[in-house]
């Protein structure tokens, strides 16, 4: 029995609230079981040095959390100087899981950041914010065409994340913080609709884990992420 009483296959309560702020082209709150995050998609007119004069665009991401969104308040990284490696490593993919979805040269020489904050964690927070963050850039497009800015949204399809593990010898899908505080493996599969993998995170945390198991894990996160799209889709009234 997992600790939420769910099934091995079964995702946390999801729930998605778009337009959440409101000074931002693009927005999404995002909760996955008692992890909260909130996206916020900004537009600017400039790319990075490296992309002027190509014609593209650019996308990419921010990620942070709030001192008490864990049990114990953490420092504020801009209090220290300086971001963690942690933080570092998940805006990263962030960014890399939303570009893979978004054609660039369509863009035109324009930024689009989306900063992902955690207000509450509970296990998951990278997932939910890539998987947020997807939403928060499809309104912030939506908004550029409704501008006249763009004649069509150039995104090729949709990216979400999961995590899935193995706890107590059984492979679940989507763990909360008890199970991934005690898990024997843990991983984090950022997939496509279309069934593309942009990124597999997986290791194990006490024995190896077998092919067989990583299949399982697979079969499990695309399972999750099938149900992730569809919330996407409804979010954004499609």
């Amino acid at each position: 029995m997992r600790p939420s009483g769910r099934t091995a296959d079964a995702l946390r309560d999801v729930s998605m609230t778009t337009g959440f702020a409101r000074h931002a082209e693009g927005s999404c709150l995002i909760r996955m079981g008692q992890t909260e995050v909130l996206c916020a998609a900004s537009v600017e007119t400039r790319v990075p040095p490296f992309l002027r004069g190509t014609g593209k665009g650019w996308v990419t991401a921010e990620y942070g959390m709030l001192p008490r969104a864990t049990h114990t308040r953490g420092d504020r990284e801009a209090a220290r100087g300086k971001q963690s490696g942690r933080t570092q490593e998940i805006q990263r993919l962030i960014g890399r899981s939303l570009r893979a979805v978004v054609d660039l040269e369509a863009m035109g020489e324009m930024s689009i950041t989306v900063d992902c904050d955690v207000l509450n964690a509970d296990g998951g927070t990278r997932c939910a914010s890539i998987t947020g963050a997807w939403v928060a850039l499809s309104l912030a497009f939506r908004h550029l065409v409704r501008m006249n800015v763009m004649k069509t949204i150039p995104l090729t399809g949709q990216v979400a994340a999961v995590s899935c593990g193995i706890y107590k010898g059984t492979a679940v899908l989507d763990l909360d913080y008890d199970e991934d505080s005690a898990a024997d493996a843990d991983s984090n599969f950022v997939l496509t609709e279309g069934g593309g993998i942009v990124e597999v995170q997986g290791t194990a945390e006490k024995t190896p884990f077998s092919e067989a198991e990583f299949l399982e894990l697979m079969r499990l996160a695309r399972h999750g992420t099938g149900h992730l799209f569809a919330a996407q889709r409804t979010a954004l009234g499609d």
